[in-house]
């Protein structure tokens, strides 16, 4: 019969309201009855009111023929029904897979996604290729099933642990009660990354309007190798959760450091403990504020001494960094106050640097340091065992104590008080600007440096000019200038190439590295050497820069640190050879010597000796002729290589040196003499042997 159009209004309007609510087998049942309802044409009505398929329908009405049991509460389907999962159809599926993902060290080594990135689409290629066919939703799935995730890397590793690490961890934390306790500031410092400044990408994301991101540079290096930098030094306070940052634009040195130290206690450290006696300092073990570095604690001796208060450092043991309290109660929070925002100005930095605070109170001061910081300053030996540095009984490298004064109440000598003193390198050279040392007047000496003024800043600015890669960007400032003038570096070359002392001297009178003092004097001799100016050397020779001030001061010239071989070493009874005859060979070895030993030093340089470099080295530590000698006896076994070392007071190993220098030409003049009847393991039976009076000479024989 025909189904009325009220009848399908109403089938409508049941759909809509009951369909809804139930799951797939409901819906296919409660549709089935409707249809068997309706009789001849139930199903395809029924499927187009309800907008199903006429299928579906369908085996809703023969499972409802069929008598199908209820199925048990919470179930769509019976049990087994359904599409078999990929590791049923697959059983060698997972493994395969899992293979694949597995680390590289415990994976198959001849995997071929071994060094590329295994992502859904590359792994699900690499197992169809092996005759599996899967989908990448579908590796995805067995993934997480497994166990996997994604994961970035996990900065854990450290190094080789100290096997003091976790004491050392317990000491800092000790000593940071202990001072707390008694109202004592206790501060963290630290050097953050140099950022370089310009319109460069930073890390992160900022809010902007939609489509109008800020435009940087597409590569750092567009702003070239020099361009400025800002080098943020951070000082945070425990106790009160405040920060202190300068920002640098020179170089980050111990200077630099102390000197952030020094601004936070005459701005905030003072006026927040102003009973304070004692600092206690948690640095890391590296940078500028290093355990190693003597600028480090001559800087916050001098700091110390300013202040008067008893300052503790304590270091955390080296790859531990990140335990110190700077770089997650401070460091963090500036990078995440600047993230997406390029830094183009010093001004931005430091802005930046100062808005920078947290829900729990945390407020920084920034500043901005435009002083010099130069690079290349030492401390020397001298004054640095003058500091009133006291080792902590426990781990005294990482832990000590500057006192404002000495301690021990122990004098320096008035003669070396200029060595243990920071050095006023004006002074210091004036005391080097002496006739006797340079072999010329003060009046020669500045018109040599007039002549050379012109050529000198033509390879500076040469010198600039390679290492900047093109011209200069921006004007000269006070940074980056030269520890010496054109003149001093003149004075320094004269004294070098007239022998007065080596570079090793001058560096610690004037308190800086090798690596000043070498490239000005051999700038400065390359020049000389253009111009045609020789320089003689000089008789003088100092080992030590006591040495050198007493004779400025005194005359006195330093005595000779070797006394004179006994002439009883030239006996024949001990060289098997007259005096006359050892005197002969000394004279035949010499030039063939000297030729050896300039062919080795060819060897070592690489290469020829450089225009304007010294002919050749400070005086050795033994003579030519007194390493024939003591080849002579060495192959005659007259005595062990240890005694002739006493003899000649040298080490050991310059008494083989000579030896293996001398052999070679010995053997090629047939030389032979039988061996020693005896032979001497100390120096007192071998000069008792000799019936000879045992009389210093200046001569070998």
């Amino acid at each position: 019969m025909a189904i009325t159009d009220s009848a399908l209004a109403q089938l409508a309007a049941r759909f809509e309201v009951l369909l809804p609510h139930l799951n797939e087998r409901q819906r296919r049942l409660a549709l089935a009855t409707e249809a068997r309802l309706l009789g001849h044409g139930g199903v395809r009505t029924v499927a187009r009111i309800a907008g199903a398929s006429e299928s579906t329908v369908r085996k809703g009405v023969f499972e409802l023929e069929a008598g199908v049991e209820p199925l048990a509460d919470g179930r769509i389907r019976r049990p087994g029904g359904g599409r078999k999962s990929a590791i049923e159809l697959d059983p060698g599926l997972l493994p395969a897979l899992l293979a694949l993902v597995e680390p590289d060290e415990r994976g198959d080594p001849m995997s071929p996604l071994r060094w590329t990135t295994k992502s859904l689409r590359k792994l699900a290629t690499e197992l169809t290729r092996q005759g599996r066919q899967i989908s990448p939703v579908t590796v995805g799935r067995l993934l997480r099933e497994n166990g996997f995730s994604l994961q970035s890397n996990a900065k854990t590793l450290e190094g080789d642990q100290h096997p003091d690490r976790d004491a050392q961890f317990q000491y800092i934390n000790e000593q940071v009660k202990q001072f707390q306790a008694a109202g004592e500031p206790v501060i963290s410092v630290d050097a953050k990354k140099k950022e370089m400044l310009g319109q460069l990408p930073n890390a992160g994301r900022e809010w902007r309007p939609k489509g109008e991101p800020v435009q940087v540079e597409d590569h750092s290096f567009f702003t070239g190798p020099k361009g400025e930098t800002a080098i943020p030094y951070g000082v945070y306070d425990l106790a009160a959760d405040t920060g202190w940052v300068s920002v640098g634009v020179d170089h980050d040195t111990s200077a630099f450091a102390v000197a952030t130290i020094r601004r936070w206690w005459q701005a905030r450290g003072r006026l927040d403990y102003p009973n304070a006696t004692r600092l206690l300092i948690t640095a890391d073990a590296g940078g500028s504020n290093s355990y190693r570095y003597r600028a480090w604690k001559a800087e916050l001796s001098a700091l110390a001494a300013e202040t008067g208060l008893a300052i503790t450092v304590c270091h955390f043991p080296p790859s531990t960094s990140k335990w110190n309290k700077i770089e997650h109660r401070l460091f963090s929070h500036i990078t995440m106050n600047w993230r997406g925002r390029p830094l183009t100005s010093h001004e931005v930095v430091v802005n930046t640097i100062a808005s920078t605070t947290t829900r729990s109170g945390l407020h920084v001061v920034a500043e901005l340091d435009e002083r010099p910081y130069p690079t290349g300053v030492a401390i020397s030996k001298a004054r640095m065992n003058a500091l009133p540095l006291e080792p902590h009984e426990t781990r005294g490298t990482w832990n000590y104590t500057l006192h404002p004064a000495p301690t021990g109440g122990e004098t320096t000598p008035p003669e070396t008080t200029h060595l243990a003193t920071a050095p006023d390198r004006g002074t210091v050279l004036d005391l080097l600007d002496d006739a006797r040392l340079t072999g010329m007047s003060t009046a020669e000496l500045d018109a040599l440096a007039n002549r050379l003024a012109t050529a000198q800043e033509a390879e500076r600015e040469q010198r600039c000019f390679r290492q900047r890669g093109g011209p200069r960007r921006k004007a000269a400032a006070d940074h980056g200038k030269p520890l010496f003038s054109g003149r001093d570096r003149i004075l320094l070359t004269l004294l070098y190439l007239r022998q007065v002392c080596p570079q090793r001297v001058l560096a610690e009178m004037l308190e800086v590295t090798d690596r000043v003092i070498g490239p000005a004097i051999a700038e400065t001799s390359r020049l000389l050497d253009q111009h045609k100016i020789t320089v003689e050397p000089t008789t003088l020779l100092f080992t030590e820069p006591a040495q050198l001030v007493a004779f400025v001061h005194t005359g006195v010239l330093p005595a000779r640190s070797r006394p004179p071989l006994p002439e009883s070493l030239c006996d024949p009874f001990l060289t098997g050879m007259s005096r006359a005859g050892l005197q002969e060979l000394v004279d035949r070895l010499a030039v063939r010597q000297a030729a050896l030993v300039e062919r080795r030093r060819h060897t070592q340089r690489g290469g020829p000796r450089q225009p304007g470099t010294r002919g050749g080295v400070f005086a050795q530590k033994i003579t030519d002729a007194e390493r024939v000698l003591a080849a002579v006896l060495f192959h005659r076994h007259v005595c062990t290589g240890e005694v002739l070392a006493e003899l000649f007071q040298v080490n050991r190993s310059t008494i083989g040196n000579a030896f293996r220098d001398v052999r070679p030409l010995l053997k090629e003049d047939g030389f032979h003499l039988p061996p020693a009847p005896v032979k001497h393991r100390t120096a007192e039976a071998l000069l008792a042997s000799v019936p000879a009076v045992n009389t210093p000479t200046k001569e070998l024989c």
